[in-house]
């Protein structure tokens, strides 16, 4: 029988779950405001992990917060050793995650389209 997550999904399901937690209830940074994770990649030699985040208030700047979470990445691979026992705990790389971003210009690209289409049959 097959199997049906690979090793380093389930391993990158943990560390997002982990990370999540301890940049909420750990990482004291005022610059950083609200992040959530939303995906990590883990390679598969499980040696880097590509940790994917979202910020949640939109004026908040990707560069500066990218810029802290790769400055915190020694302690929260740090912590993340003391929670998730590997033999190599990743390194961690942090990328935004644009997705949120392009799912609202397409909604307001849609909501334009009706809107106009609904003008155009009156």
């Amino acid at each position: 029988m097959a199997q049906e997550f690979s090793r380093t999904q389930r391993v990158g399901g943990q560390i997002q779950r982990e990370l999540a937690q301890i940049i909420q209830q750990e990482l004291r940074d005022p610059r950083l405001g609200l992040v959530t994770i939303s995906a990590v990649e883990v390679s598969k030699d499980m040696t880097h992990a590509k940790v994917f985040v979202t910020l949640m208030n939109p004026e908040q700047d990707v560069a500066e917060t990218l810029k802290v979470l790769k400055k915190a990445s020694g302690f929260l691979r740090r912590a993340l050793g003391k929670r998730i026992v590997l033999r190599v705990l990743p390194e961690l790389h942090f990328a935004y995650d644009s997705s949120l971003d392009e799912g609202t210009r397409v909604d307001a690209l849609l909501k334009t389209v009706a809107a106009e289409s609904k003008g155009d049959e009156e």
